[in-house]
């Protein structure tokens, strides 16, 4: 078999594959209990994920001094922008342990604008939401349970990500 005739079979084969099956965001087999931690807004407001109730959250830890998570940052923002409603919230959830100062001027420097502001104790926050690495994404369903979860950076502004959280509103 000639060389050109295994690239062409290869391509027809790459073409043919179905969409990718496996959602984006790996999603549990059954929804989890969800812990929550206490956390402030912007404003000092202290906060559980109970005041989100009633819509889907996308809840992202992070922290200025991730880089990973200040690459996926403005994704986040743009998620907001495009989804963000009565329905669904993206909940960045900065662990910072200089508080706030460092998130503000970050959300400055990068011009988020659509991002609400939320910072939580870093250890109380990773020990009851179980984070093992920095971003990790949660999926939060209207009834508050965890839908999935996502460990590691991603485009959360793509169509596919769009799509599979428009699937939840």
């Amino acid at each position: 078999m000639k060389r050109r005739d295994v690239i062409a079979g290869l391509t027809a084969l790459t073409l043919a594959r179905p969409a990718r099956a496996e959602p984006l965001i790996p999603l549990h087999p059954t929804p989890r209990r969800l812990l929550s931690p206490p956390f402030v807004d912007g404003k000092g407001h202290e906060m559980t994920l109970d005041a989100f109730r009633g819509r889907v959250v996308l809840l992202n830890i992070w922290a200025t001094w991730c880089v990973p998570c200040r690459e996926e940052m403005p994704t986040l923002d743009r998620l907001q922008a495009t989804l963000g409603g009565d329905g669904f919230h993206v909940l960045p959830l900065s662990i910072d342990r200089s508080g706030m100062k460092p998130v503000r001027r970050f959300y400055r420097q990068i011009g988020l604008t659509n991002l609400g502001m939320y910072l939580a104790d870093s250890t109380r926050a990773m020990f009851a939401l179980g984070i093992t690495g920095l971003p990790t994404t949660i999926l939060i369903g209207r009834d508050g349970q965890e839908l999935g979860r996502l460990v590691g950076p991603a485009e959360w502004d793509s169509p596919e990500v769009t799509a599979q959280l428009r699937s939840y509103l």
